[in-house]
């Protein structure tokens, strides 16, 4: 890792407020690295706006000109690789990454899930939180592996569920989180405190301070 300044790419999809608050925490001088590109895979879309705001190089690689997940995941590949990055942060990116390519990034990718991993991996994680009954949710910043959702947490943040919660409420007290904790991630890997190791047994662990985490990373309380 550039030790100097870490290099990091920011992947986004929309509005990019995951971005915003990555950016924030940079141009506080807390974060302990530089986001040097972010890309898009849909054009026109807000989180690009923010990066141009804060004089950050963007690009837009539209997966609807590709024919197949391969060779867009092999262009964006090479595009992320010619910015010679030491972390790449997916925020908000709604693709499904192809094996190859979450392997290539291994250790060095971040993703933020908006539930309390293992719990409601994939889509609509709101309100199949509260059709579950659970009695908090929150997000999940992670490792990025080949198991959708699956890699070793970071750090989560846990939001009590209300009696009169809908899954747009929930999800505005969940973002609030986000925006906290996806910072602290970012900041702990530039600062060579947070790492991705492999076990004996093959599988994967997050280190903190070379302490192992639990596989769903440090817990947070919401204020």
């Amino acid at each position: 890792m550039n030790q100097a300044s870490p290099r990091i790419v920011v992947l986004i999809s929309g509005s990019g407020s995951n971005l915003q608050s990555i950016i924030d925490c940079q141009n506080q001088g807390l974060l302990g690295g530089q986001i040097v590109a972010v890309i898009s895979n849909r054009p026109n879309v807000q989180g690009l706006d923010r990066a141009r705001a804060a004089n950050i190089p963007d690009h837009t690689l539209d997966h609807k000109e590709f024919s197949d997940r391969e060779s867009f995941d092999a262009s964006l590949q090479a595009l992320i690789d010619a910015q010679k990055p030491d972390l790449v942060v997916l925020a908000g990116f709604m693709r499904i990454l192809t094996p190859a390519f979450t392997e290539h990034y291994l250790g060095r990718m971040l993703n933020i899930h908006p539930s309390l991993l293992p719990k409601h991996q994939g889509l609509h994680t709101h309100q199949r939180a509260i059709d579950a009954g659970d009695a908090q949710h929150g997000a999940t910043v992670h490792f990025v592996t080949a198991e959708l959702d699956g890699g070793p947490g970071a750090v989560q943040a846990a939001v009590d569920i209300l009696a009169d919660d809908t899954a747009e409420t929930l999800a505005q007290r969940v973002q609030k989180q986000e925006h906290i904790i996806y910072p602290i991630a970012v900041q702990w890997f530039c600062q060579n405190r947070l790492k991705l190791q492999q076990n004996d047994d093959g599988k994967h662990c997050a280190l903190l301070d070379n302490e192992p985490l639990s596989s769903s990373g440090r817990l947070t309380e919401a204020p």
